[in-house]
């Protein structure tokens, strides 16, 4: 009989002999190596998922532009880059970070809504593949840039279709009162305006409508409207070649059940049948989300009036999804529980000093006591990238995982390092 596994459609992490494993790593092994609180990544899971998505459009001229904002440490990216990905960067620090890892700037679209000159430029001097253009005010930017510097830019024009994404109002992207690209009202005459910019090359057409879109609705509403846009901007003499749909396909945190990645193709290829047209897709959070969990102990054991709180080494300083989006991940203690220990109701917290610093409140759980090890699953995509060191904690170690082996791919920060980043005024006895 095959191993139970826990983590939401990822069979790589699972109760084995004992205790859980990512691939055939015990997690209690990574713990006594590099203490806790960590996140641990499977190299298989990533790179499944990366397949399949890339299986799923192998019969069309499509790109995969991997969204280096869901998990941008340089080892998931080199494990992508060497799949054959690209890179979806939104920041000048991303772009360099696509590079580090193998990404060719040939492979790398610039998205984002308030790249600066410094920013376009750095695209521009890389040769940068795309870059997805949100107003008016940068195109006019990037033109000059461009002029000045003798480089032509290779634009993508991102439209907001107006489209409720169904998903939290913090990740949605694509309604209209989200800062995110160009109303389609506006849209035709941005395209013509653009195909006349000096510096400007016009290839294409973008739309990103949100994260974690757990049904193919919002998609088929949206691509809808940009093929539509897309048709209408040929019959009036702007030619485009690609398509860019962005990301968004959410995964399975709790009781969600996505569209699949081949129902997600169907939708596409129905929809853009008959256009011969290059395709782009940014996936972040369906390759890497449930590829990774964040590995904590516990301190504290602590009974309230109402509640009963467990106290662990992790906070949301390490994981901030659950306390900025009331996100859900499930937790599962390291060592499977007795069968027949009855789960009791309690709130899992960290350190901080915040009330919001909480992964799960009253929560049916099994017996927990100081010192156990935990795993907070579906860790992988928005954790580690979002972290920081609030209250002066170290945020947590990432650790890799490849089959029996594992290795620190971003170590703990030491309390001399994270003092070292300050410096004290002149006037203070600074130097």
């Amino acid at each position: 009989m095959s191993a139970p596994t826990v983590q939401p459609d990822a069979p790589e992490i699972a109760y084995r002999g004992g205790e859980l494993l990512v691939e055939d790593v015990a997690l209690s092994r990574i713990a006594a190596a590099v203490g806790t609180p960590f996140y641990a990544y499977s190299s298989a899971a990533i790179e499944r998922q990366y397949r399949r998505f890339a299986a799923a459009f192998a019969d069309r001229k499509a790109r995969l532009c991997y969204s280096v904002k869901a998990n941008s440490n340089l080892s998931v990216i080199a494990i992508l880059a060497r799949l054959g990905a690209g890179a979806d960067v939104v920041s000048e620090g991303e772009f360099r970070r696509a590079l580090a890892a193998g990404v060719p700037a040939e492979r790398i679209v610039f998205s984002g809504v308030g790249k600066t000159e410094a920013e376009l430029g750095f695209a521009l001097d890389n040769d940068v593949y795309q870059i997805n253009v949100e107003s008016r005010g940068e195109l006019e930017a990037l033109s000059e840039i461009a002029r000045r510097s003798g480089r032509t830019a290779p634009v993508a024009i991102r439209v907001n279709p107006d489209v409720d994404a169904r998903t939290h109002h913090k990740i949605a992207t694509g309604k209209k009162e989200n800062k995110f690209g160009i109303d389609l009202a506006h849209a035709p005459d941005v395209f013509v305006e653009a195909a006349a910019l000096p510096g400007i090359a016009l290839k294409g057409l973008a739309v990103h409508i949100g994260s974690q879109l757990t049904a193919l609705g919002p998609f088929e509403i949206a691509f809808s409207r940009v093929v539509q846009l897309f048709r209408a901007l040929a019959e009036n003499g702007v030619h485009l070649q690609r398509l860019d749909f962005g990301g968004g396909i959410g995964i399975r945190y709790r009781d969600e059940t996505p569209p699949t990645i081949e129902a997600y193709a169907g939708l596409v290829a129905h929809l853009t049948h008959g256009l011969d047209v290059e395709l782009a897709f940014e996936p972040g959070r369906f390759i890497v989300g449930n590829a990774g969990v964040l590995a904590t102990r516990v301190l504290y054991v602590k009974d309230g009036v109402t509640r009963r709180f467990v106290v662990v080494d992790a906070a949301m300083n390490d994981l901030l999804r659950p306390s900025l989006y009331d996100a859900w991940h499930d937790i599962v203690p390291v060592r499977p529980p007795d069968r027949h220990a009855s789960p009791i109701v309690q709130s899992v917290v960290g350190p901080v000093c915040e009330t919001g610093d909480a992964f799960a409140l009253d929560r049916p759980l099994p017996p927990l006591r100081p010192g156990e090890l935990m795993a907070i699953l579906s860790a992988g995509a928005y954790g580690a990238v979002m972290s920081s060191s609030y209250n002066t904690r170290p945020p947590a170690a990432e650790v890799l995982v490849r089959g029996g082996e594992f290795a620190v791919i971003r170590e703990r920060p030491s309390y001399d390092n994270l003092l070292a980043l300050d410096r004290m005024a002149p006037w203070l006895g600074g130097r």
